[in-house]
């Protein structure tokens, strides 16, 4: 049963271990995901925090990837994959720690700006993890696994998150509002340690346990880099076929996240939805995420990574269409299960297109510029979305967000 469920009857004894150990690392991530993550706006909203503050707490992240992912991808590449992504891991969830005494130590205004500071200073660990992990990740999973995996990934993930969002929703119900928060952020500090653990014991292909002796954070099994403020920027990156790679995939993030300040005005102000309809909608999107990233290895085997990004990107369009028209909490409830689907296969797919664009020998620096283009896209749909919206109304908004996910897409499949 086990491995019927996680595809693995079919895979090596020698690389099962990586696969449970990034499955678990995912539904510990999970856990925290659907506990500490999920609720800390809500938190921060009951605390009183202005439109500016909550802005300031979300996108502390990207500022500080701006200016550090080349510099992490440098780093990245002088050390030992694995152990560099466990201890970025390490630091940058201590933070998670920290949150846990913040109801009893300082008042309303004193909580938001300590959460402020503190994002800030776990942006920092959080832009060579971010770097990292996708390096670990090709380089602890063979190729022909890669669809397989993420799928699993994607599974482990929506169950873990669905059980515990529904878990700390009872908590936060039961119990007073300090007390409560306490224990989420506690729950979900533990899920970001066990996350650490196992990624831990990741192992990239050419070596056979982490236990053994593996390089120091201050070795170079790589060759060294090229020198000079330039060579640094790798700027030459821009000169080879990924630069198209980077450009399409910055118009799928700017058409994706230029909804998200949208959607949430929409629901509450158009379709007048309370917490109950919109934690329903949650739980069928996930739900629907977990269905569709059972079929996704089939998928992408079938037509290829590319190919189901691409198409995938442009059905994401359905979403702000079907949510522009909308007028019931049925109606919600419908798109959100549909929404999910489309996710698990853009989820799925994107990193493992984006991976096999990538020289094996050379990732680090190629995930590094793929990180400031994630974050430029995240901060500037930020700003776009809402302007959007307030120049032409948030239906016609929604529709022109659909429209320019539909030209993200065709962009993938033509030019990526």
């Amino acid at each position: 049963m086990r491995f019927n469920l996680f595809q693995q009857s079919d895979v090596p004894e020698k690389y099962r271990s990586n696969f449970w150990h990034l499955y678990f690392d995912i539904a510990w991530f999970g856990v925290l995901s659907g506990t500490a993550v999920n609720f800390l706006n809500v938190y921060v909203t009951r605390l009183g925090a202005s439109g500016l503050q909550i802005g300031l707490l979300t996108a502390m992240a990207a500022v500080v990837n701006l200016f550090l992912a080349i510099p992490a991808g440098r780093w990245i590449e002088k050390r030992h994959t694995g152990r560099a992504v466990f201890w970025s891991s390490v630091v940058f969830r201590l933070g998670y720690v920290l949150w846990i005494p913040l109801p009893w130590l300082f008042d309303a205004q004193g909580q938001i700006w300590a959460l402020i500071v503190l994002a800030f200073f776990m942006a920092i660990p959080l832009t060579p993890l971010g770097v990292g992990f996708n390096a670990l990740f090709a380089e602890s999973v063979p190729d022909r696994f890669r669809a397989q995996v993420a799928g699993t990934r994607n599974i482990t993930f929506a169950i873990t998150y669905m059980l515990t969002s529904f878990g700390a929703g009872y908590i936060l119900k039961s119990m007073q509002l300090d007390m409560g928060y306490t224990i989420i952020f506690a729950i979900g500090a533990f899920g970001a340690a066990m996350s650490s653990y196992h990624i831990y014991h990741v192992t990239p292909l050419e070596e056979t346990s982490p236990l053994q002796s593996a390089p120091t954070l201050d070795s170079t099994p790589r060759a060294e880099s090229p020198r000079g403020i330039k060579a640094a920027l790798r700027l030459d990156i821009w000169r080879t076929p990924f630069r198209n790679v980077l450009l399409v995939l910055f118009a799928f993030h700017l058409a994706h996240y230029m909804s998200a300040p949208v959607y949430p005005i929409f629901n509450v102000r158009v379709l007048n939805l309370n917490d109950n309809n919109l934690g329903t909608g949650t739980a069928l999107y996930y739900l629907s995420v977990l269905i569709g990233s059972t079929q996704f290895r089939k998928v992408a085997h079938r037509y290829g990574n590319k190919i189901v990004t691409g198409w995938s990107v442009a059905g994401m369009a359905i979403y702000p269409f079907m949510l522009a028209v909308a007028h019931t909490v049925w109606n919600y409830y419908v798109l959100s299960f549909l929404g999910g689907f489309l996710f698990a296969m853009v989820n799925g797919a994107y990193i493992n297109y984006m991976l096999e664009k990538i020289p094996p020998d050379d990732r680090p620096s190629h995930l590094a510029w793929y990180s400031i283009v994630l974050n430029v896209a995240i901060l500037s749909s930020s700003l776009m979305g809402p302007a959007i919206a307030e120049m032409t109304g948030l239906v016609n908004a929604l529709i022109v967000f659909g429209v320019l996910r539909i030209l993200a897409g065709m962009a993938i499949l033509k030019w990526g």
